[in-house]
């Protein structure tokens, strides 16, 4: 079946009701390797953190004021260090959802954004800030409607990184789930991304992110190079999405089919603004061009503009691939809500 087919052929299963009328994909796999949640999830919150006090601070301007070297605070949003964003937020709240439901319940993962969004859950200091206009839309539509084939935006006009930047909890469940075809977690991963982000583009970026990971988490413990596991993510994606009804979306990407030559690109070649595509190259291009963890977030950071996300989608990957451990303990420490994150990823709650 084609990509494009699993995505049509979900949204009639969640329509008819194959699905669940409330969203749910049922099953009974518990996330037995919570250590991999936390490397991943804390790598996101981190990179999130780091990038929050110079948000939409273009490269040039990160330049003039002095590169980003550690955890700061204050800046764009006066907050202090530690502070994560949106990004952490919707993630979170994603992961709370799969650990109390034990699937991926696409209303209760809407639920939760409400009480995101309304009510300050799942944020540092119990109020949100800092939200997408795309994520907002949608969860908007969603509390008017509770309509969950038609809260995600799906012009092109669309195609932000909102949906990528909280996807990774998704994608960590599913890779953890035993007998479970990369077809069928696709097929979910696309509908939790088109809760906010319907557009075929977004599932696309989604769906590579998912790919890398996976080769990430079954490649890294045998000590293959980040590189290595990167491209093989990306060519069993490319692969699942080269498809009549995919292909004119995939050429989007198409500079991540061969990783030499995009490693060989300047960082002046690398944009960093809100665009999913652009998002998923910058987080790509900074694991690809940093040996450890530290050195990859604040490569993503220092590239300006939409720096949390770019920090957070990377920080995910390099998280998984370097693990908790290999964090600065002193960026760690600062995390607000640090222990309750902890206690989230490892299901202590």
């Amino acid at each position: 079946m084609t990509g494009m087919a699993i995505c049509r052929m979900a949204v009639m299963q969640r329509i008819t009701g194959r699905i669940g009328k409330n969203g749910m994909q049922k099953g009974s796999m518990h996330m037995n390797d919570r250590k991999m949640v936390l490397d991943g999830m804390m790598g996101l919150v981190v990179g999130d953190a780091l990038g929050c006090p110079v948000q939409f601070l273009d490269r040039e301007e990160l330049r003039e004021r002095g590169a980003v070297t550690e955890m700061e605070g204050y800046g764009t949003y006066n907050m202090p260090p530690g502070t994560w964003t949106d990004d952490s937020s919707m993630a979170l709240a994603t992961l709370a959802s799969i650990n109390e439901r034990n699937c991926i319940d696409l209303r209760d993962i809407m639920e939760r954004f409400l009480d995101w969004e309304f009510h300050g859950a799942y944020t540092p200091f119990g109020g949100a800030f800092d939200e997408g206009n795309t994520c907002s839309n949608a969860i908007y539509k969603y509390r008017d409607d509770h309509d969950l084939t038609t809260c995600g935006e799906t012009d092109e006009y669309s195609n932000g990184n909102g949906a990528l930047m909280r996807i990774l909890p998704v994608c960590l469940y599913f890779i953890q789930k035993e007998g479970i075809s990369d077809a069928d977690a696709l097929r979910q991963i696309h509908l939790a991304t088109g809760l906010t982000h319907n557009h075929l583009r977004c599932h696309i970026a989604s769906g590579l992110y998912y790919f890398i990971a996976k080769a990430i988490v079954t490649m890294a413990p045998k000590n293959t190079a980040l590189k290595t596991c990167i491209q093989c993510g990306l060519e069993k994606g490319f692969a699942f999405y080269h498809t009549p009804e995919s292909l004119a979306e995939l050429m989007y990407f198409q500079r991540l089919r061969d990783l030499n030559e995009f490693f060989s690109l300047p960082e002046d070649a690398i944009e960093s603004d809100g665009y999913v595509l652009h998002a998923l190259e910058a987080a790509v291009w900074c694991l690809l061009h940093t040996n450890r963890f530290r050195d990859c977030l604040l490569c993503a950071v220092n590239l300006g503009d939409d720096t949390d996300t770019t920090a957070a989608i990377a920080g995910g990957l390099a998280g998984l691939y370097y693990h908790y451990e290999a964090m600065p303990q002193e960026w760690v420490n600062a995390i607000r809500r640090k222990a309750w994150i902890k206690r989230l990823c490892l299901q202590e709650l």
